[in-house]
């Protein structure tokens, strides 16, 4: 950054929260399991260690060079402008202040394993130019301030819902929230606080109006993690009007799930980013108030996703565009939604959506179910979006972006889509790419949890833990080449005397698992979707092993899911593998290749490909090219099938050489 802040200014934005800092309680009152907090494990080497390490050498100096610039569009210039340091107009997207505190988050993040003083010196420039610009009720958005000084009397304050404000300050909440539990500093805590207080007036008597303001509610995370981070009773209070404020909206949508009362709802519908968005807001109000109101909903429209709208790479999001009530005998209630989760069992793949922000969404609405819960299941969710369709979102190189994530691409595609299908370093809704800054960064806090006497091990990886349990320090470590294969040892580095026990999770594919404790085989076998619990006086260098059994499967597809029958997509551990055209003969297309029911794959690690990745070999059928040009349909006509060798990589690495034809599910034969 060329423009230097003052000293004073940094100093300012400090003051005034240190005692209240004091009152923070973390704990979740309704919570089975709780977090760690960032930085306790850090991911050590292989797979997710290579991804953080990306993230912090490549995404965070990238995306600041992008977001301090002004090539594509204004992020933290606008916030220049605003704090008077430098000349020029407001430009930009309504939510670009929301993206910017995302990417913040993000580097805050980093923090809790770098302690790069570099890095934080710059983040506290930047916050104390952002609490410059804040107005003494502390209000902050950069495109209805900006607009203001222009005389614009059509935009105020809360006025339009497409000004985005409220999103944008719920991010502000969470990025200062991870920004003081990593650093203990108060600078940016100190204007979300003033936020949140703004918050709380304008919403103090709620309207049906300013119930309109409830769109994309990442503040119902944010203003929960505020009452974490502060121990003000005001912002718990203020998380439940918010969620109550919704039965005030006339005339509902689908589109922003206010068309029914959240209580009433059964299934997930409309934005998807917007309602993951809102399950998980709840199930963080959950956590600290217990009400069945908010966990009977959830539990249902969970169900529904899992079983009838999430994609094999744990996608979210369907349409481009769509209608609902679908079908609906009233017309007049029919709406527009867009970006939207669809009809059950509606799953496209050339046009799926699949927006990178909604499968991170649900990732974290996930992450918070499990922690109510403990159960497996929830985890063997967020460990699928990680390792599919959230990290297909960005690049191998961790420059260029994904906003919508297709299962299948073809030249030419059928129909003219709005978004790239291939990655690109800036999109105009850039939501997506500060989203996976922070989600990679804070990734190895996914990897562990625990309870009163119980560590839990979530996510497998070469990784180290240190925390307290129980009064005592707990220090272990993780070795493996997971995913690439499912062996893990989990040793004991340090311990108390007291018992205390290890629950691993085995995933819902592992059948076959195995433990064994210093070599000896466990006293009984794990059974897959569970937690298997290990309780004794641990000493340390004992060691755990876990072999999870990582057989190549085919998967289908529920009859119901129309696009998908009569195929198969290809799963080995949680990787989803696709089959992508560099990897088949010159000029074969994509759609040509047909997958034997007895098909045989070889798995193997490949160190030169795509930055190392087990690709799985073996033989599939090819059909002569046909032209189908002018037709739509025609009578059968039995092709001859030739052998091929053929090559499957991860979903998630698609697209890193250059523009190609991919499908995951492909057409079956022979059985």
């Amino acid at each position: 950054m060329t423009r230097k802040i003052s000293a004073q200014w940094i100093l300012a934005a400090m003051l005034g929260l240190v005692a209240n800092a004091a009152l923070a309680n973390d704990s979740r009152p309704f919570a089975k399991v709780e977090p760690l907090a960032l930085g306790e494990a850090r991911w050590t080497d292989g797979f997710f260690a290579d991804r953080f390490e990306m993230c912090r050498t490549q995404m965070i100096p990238g995306m600041t060079r992008l977001m301090e610039g002004t090539n594509y569009s204004q992020f933290y210039f606008n916030f220049e402008i605003l704090a008077d340091l430098v000349p020029g107009k407001p430009h930009g997207a309504s939510f670009n202040d929301g993206d910017f505190y995302k990417f913040l988050e993000g580097a805050s993040a980093t923090l809790a394993v770098t302690n790069d003083e570099v890095l934080s010196k710059h983040l506290d420039e930047i916050i104390a130019v952002i609490a410059r610009g804040q107005t003494t009720n502390g209000y902050i958005d950069t495109w209805v301030q900006l607009r203001q000084r222009e005389t614009n009397s059509a935009v105020a304050p809360f006025h339009d819902r497409n000004n985005w404000e409220v999103y944008n300050l719920g991010q502000l909440m969470t990025a200062a929230s991870v920004h003081y539990r990593v650093t203990g500093k108060t600078n940016f805590l100190a204007v979300a606080r003033k936020a949140a207080d703004c918050l709380d007036e304008v919403f103090k008597t709620p309207t049906p109006e300013l119930a309109l303001q409830d769109m994309c509610p990442s503040h119902y995370m944010g203003i929960v993690e505020m009452y974490r981070a502060t121990g003000e009773p005001r912002y718990l209070a203020l998380a439940k009007k918010f969620l109550a404020m919704r039965d005030l909206v006339k005339d509902g949508t689908a589109d922003n799930q206010d068309r029914t009362a959240f209580e009433k709802q059964t299934e997930a519908e409309g934005h998807a980013v917007r309602a993951n968005y809102l399950y998980a807001g709840a199930a963080d109000l959950f956590l600290e108030t217990g009400d069945t109101n908010l966990w009977k909903p959830l539990e249902k429209i969970w169900t529904n996703v899992v079983t009838e709208k999430m994609y094999i790479t744990g996608g979210c999001g369907a349409l481009y565009d769509g209608a609902a009530p679908d079908g609906s005998k009233g017309q007049t209630n029919i709406t527009r939604i867009h970006q939207a989760y669809g009809r059950n069992f509606q799953l496209p793949n050339i046009t799926a959506h699949n927006e990178t922000c909604a499968n991170i969404g649900n990732a974290l609405w996930n992450w918070r179910m499990f922690l109510a819960t403990g159960e497996a299941k929830f985890m063997d969710v967020v460990e699928l979006e990680f390792y599919n369709s959230v990290l297909s979102g960005v690049s191998l190189d961790g420059t260029n972006f994904f906003y919508t994530n297709p299962l299948r691409v073809t030249e030419p595609l059928p129909v003219n889509l709005r978004w790239p299908r291939t990655r690109v370093p800036f999109v105009s809704s850039f939501c997506c790419p500060p989203n996976l800054v922070r989600t990679i960064a804070e990734s190895a806090g996914y990897a562990y949890a625990k309870s009163g006497d119980a560590i839990w091990v979530n996510l497998y990886g070469g990784n180290s833990l240190v925390t307290e349990l129980a009064g005592k320090k707990i220090k272990l470590s993780q070795q493996t080449d997971y995913p690439w294969n499912g062996r893990v040892r989990i040793k004991i580095k340090a311990c108390g005397k007291k018992e205390f026990s290890l629950k691993l999770r085995v995933p819902g594919w592992a059948n076959g698992a195995s433990v064994r404790v210093n070599n000896s085989p466990a006293d009984f076998s794990p059974s897959p979707e569970s937690y298997f619990e290990i309780k004794r006086v641990w000493k340390t260098g004992d060691f755990v092993d876990l072999d999870l059994p990582m057989p190549v499967r085919l998967m289908e597809a529920n009859p119901l899911v129309e696009e998908d029958l009569n195929q198969v997509a290809i799963q080995r551990g949680p990787i989803v593998y696709c089959l992508e055209s560099p990897d088949l003969p010159a000029g074969v297309k994509i759609s040509d290749a047909l997958i034997p029911s007895d098909m045989k794959l070889t798995a193997r690690y490949d160190q030169r490909l795509l930055g190392g990745i087990v690709v799985l070999e073996g033989k599939a059928l090819l059909r002569p090219p046909e032209n189908w040009s002018g037709k739509l349909y025609r009578e059968f006509q039995q092709a001859e099938l030739k052998p091929v060798n053929v090559k499957f990589i991860p979903y998630s690495v698609w697209q890193n050489r250059g523009p190609s034809e991919m499908s995951v599910w492909l057409t079956l034969t022979g059985y």
